[in-house]
């Protein structure tokens, strides 16, 4: 089920022609315990376009897919959380994901103001307990950057830390902010780590942290990690551990030195942005959430984009890949192959770009090449 995700070394005749199909390959660890709904040979998906440009970059997946006709039936909910309006229409797309246990969601604005709603997207990670985020960055032969030698893999826990949500005012002008740590999930995904490095041939798993001032919370997840990771000693499987502004720092001068990254939700966040920077930006990086019933596929960089919603403007590489991802996980490894590699044809062809990498193609013209590009 949780298989092989993006273009993994399946067919050595189609490496052998395309081998930019294998650029992004991630397998998980086996986790999901029930099967996705599936009617007639169609499995139907929750799709959430999201904010910002969620619209125009899932219009792309849907018209790629109908192209090489999927066997995808769409259930989709304009949810938006640009206002608490829209919590009815929320709480039915997270019922449509417990009915179907798979999803491609876009991202959902989340307000600053204290008066706004809280984070939908976390609120759906927690309710479904989807705790596992992973976010593939990997440098692109067609799309040089300042490292051409990145390839590591973000593992963030997704259900607590400072995304609780927990917080209040004891006195006016004094906030108390609550994050919550515990032994069980910090144990979970360390060792889905663990498993996601054995199953895709990576060497060794860091630990990003900051226990040297949280010593009770960080300290926690940082001495299960070290526990778990005894376990897997005899697999061969460095293990190491980083503060987690010592990371930053080394992430932008030798990103090398990473393989599988495993953080806490906040330092996830950030550290996701900045393996984005590193490879070209939010428009080209997949990812996924996962957990044992429900597997959600979303870009791995969390960004709205309204600065160029409705423009045409927008990159749909990350969500066409997170939507490979999907394929893979369904085990429609052939479409997921086909459709992977012809997005990284036109990435690697430099021909069709959209303005973030430096082009002037729009979201329908990237469309298009991809769909010229399939087999």
């Amino acid at each position: 089920m949780l298989r092989n995700a993006l273009s993994a070394a399946t067919r050595p005749a189609l490496q052998a022609v395309r081998a930019t199909a294998t650029t992004l390959s991630a397998g998980f660890p086996k986790i999901t315990h029930r099967q996705p709904t599936k009617y007639g040979g169609v499995y139907t998906v929750t799709l959430i376009p999201g904010d910002g440009i969620g619209n125009e970059i899932t219009d792309s997946v849907k018209e790629i897919f109908e192209y090489v006709n999927a066997p995808i039936e769409w259930e989709q909910y304009n949810v938006s959380g640009m206002s608490s309006a829209g919590e009815d229409l929320f709480k039915q797309a997270v019922e449509s994901l417990r009915r179907n246990r798979v999803g491609l969601k876009g991202i959902l604005f989340t307000p600053i103001s204290q008066s706004g709603h809280v984070s939908w997207n976390v609120a759906m990670r927690q309710q479904l307990d989807i705790y596992a985020s992973l976010v593939l960055c990997k440098s692109l032969p067609g799309f040089p950057t300042r490292h051409n030698n990145v390839d590591f893999a973000i593992i963030r826990e997704n259900t607590e830390g400072e995304y609780s949500g927990l917080e209040h005012q004891s006195y006016p002008g004094v906030v108390e902010s609550l994050k919550v740590s515990t032994r069980a999930k910090a144990e979970r995904i360390s060792r889905f780590a663990f498993d996601f490095a054995l199953k895709n041939n990576r060497k060794k798993v860091t630990c990003v942290h900051k226990a040297n001032i949280m010593k009770l919370g960080d300290g926690l997840f940082l001495n299960t990690f070290r526990r778990v990771a005894e376990e897997y000693k005899d697999t061969g499987i460095e293990y190491n551990d980083m503060i987690v502004d010592n990371t930053s720092m080394q992430l932008v001068a030798r990103p090398s030195q990473f393989d599988v990254m495993v953080m806490p939700n906040l330092y996830g966040a950030i550290v996701s942005n900045i393996g984005a920077a590193l490879v070209g930006g939010p428009g080209i990086v997949p990812g996924c959430n996962v957990g044992r019933e429900y597997a959600l596929f979303e870009p791995g960089c969390r960004h709205v984009a309204k600065d160029i919603m409705g423009t045409n403007k927008a990159n749909p590489a990350a969500m066409i890949l997170s939507a490979t991802m999907m394929l893979r996980h369904l085990g429609l490894d052939g479409l997921a192959n086909n459709i992977a590699s012809a997005t990284f044809d036109v990435i690697n062809a430099a021909t069709v770009r959209t303005a973030d990498m430096g082009g002037s193609a729009t979201t329908s013209e990237f469309t298009a090449a991809v769909i010229k590009n399939l087999n």
